[in-house]
């Protein structure tokens, strides 16, 4: 293999694979990436098993086919204090070469056959979905996803294709999380993806994508990106089921007063009492130290007696600060019984602190 490639070119293929390369061990396959070069494009792939990244380019000047691989990170480091311009890769007596002018350097390869291989599309059931919408439904409920639960499932977010409509829902057992969208499907499935998996697809794909699946693996492509990720198995909470089916009262309030107050009880404290009262809202912080924080708003609730309710402000503001409108609602029964805030199609339920 021999090859010429622009920095700017191979530097940003190589940044979007970082994350997909095994970082603590080394000796392992899965810390390099793929390098394939025929047919005047060059392929790159990485992977850590759970997730798989491969892309394409014919920005590149192949003077000799072949494939290796080399140690991603280390790949990375070289290509970045490089100049801007031409890079030429070679592979040679089990090193691939990278030089530019008077610089080189060398980098152990492993057997490019040993490198593991990515699930086929081909054979697999496609799900339609617009990009977008994708991208969107799962930027609202990465908040919720929890981490290092023993209940694996509840480490990822599931994806709940109806014939009419899609649900997206996540939960760390303190709140939900759902997004609805209308979408036609020939099928109804569910299937959870891990939070790595989920974090990764909003950084790479903005343009039409297609997704296939089957019981262990979800693939999306796109013109640029080829992207796989194993699925976890397990079976997801009914989310349904935890969603309150009426409320007592609803409140539209506004977002920025609304994040503006909250921020400022959060200097003192993370857990903040909320009281509405006929014409105004009180902010109040929760600390166990002899410090205390108190804002108030103006504005009319309707409510005859005072209603509080306690909340970790992180929820509240993880809401407030990815949501697209400049008001929302809030829906509200019992004090110590779950509320809703909703914008949309997008529903957090929320647990809240009992006082």
């Amino acid at each position: 293999m021999k090859l010429i490639i622009q920095k700017s070119i191979i530097e940003n293929i190589l940044v979007h694979a970082s994350p997909f390369l095994e970082k603590k061990d080394t000796s392992q396959i899965t810390s390099h990436i793929f390098l394939n070069a025929s047919n005047s494009n060059l392929t790159i792939k990485a992977t850590d098993y759970e997730i798989g990244f491969l892309v394409t380019t014919n920005n590149v000047n192949i003077l000799q086919d072949g494939s290796a691989t080399a140690n991603g990170k280390k790949f990375l480091d070289i290509v970045r204090i490089l100049k801007d311009g031409d890079i030429n890769l070679e592979f040679k007596n089990d090193m691939l070469l990278i030089s530019q002018s008077h610089s080189n350097f060398k980098l152990p390869t492993f057997s490019f056959k040993e490198f593991p291989e990515f699930p086929l599309y081909q054979d697999k059931a496609r799900i339609s979905i617009e990009s977008h919408s994708l991208i969107e439904s799962l930027k609202k409920i990465t908040p919720s996803i929890d981490t290092n639960n023993p209940k694996f499932e509840l480490n990822g977010a599931l994806i709940d294709i109806k014939k009419d409509n899609i649900n997206f829902a996540s939960t760390d057992t303190r709140r939900l999380a759902v997004v609805n969208i209308n979408n036609k499907s020939d099928s109804e499935l569910s299937i959870i993806l891990p939070k790595k998996a989920i974090v990764e697809i909003q950084k790479l794909f903005f343009d039409d994508i297609e997704l296939y699946y089957d019981e262990t693996n979800l693939i999306i492509r796109s013109a640029q990106y080829t992207f796989f990720t194993k699925l976890i198995n397990g079976k997801f909470p009914e989310y349904s089921r935890i969603i309150p089916k009426e409320v007592s009262n609803t409140l539209i309030l506004p977002k920025a007063i609304m994040i503006e107050s909250i921020k400022q009880i959060t200097t003192i404290s993370t857990d903040v009492k909320i009281t509405f009262l006929n014409n105004q809202i009180i902010f109040e912080s929760l600390s166990d130290d002899n410090i205390e924080a108190k804002t108030e708003i103006t504005f009319n609730t309707g409510f005859t007696e005072a209603f509080s309710i306690a909340i970790n402000s992180k929820y509240l503001l993880d809401f407030l600060n990815i949501i697209n409108n400049s008001e929302f609602s809030i829906g509200l029964n019992d004090s110590n019984l779950p509320f809703i805030l909703s914008d949309d199609n997008f529903r957090t339920v929320i647990m809240p602190i009992v006082i």
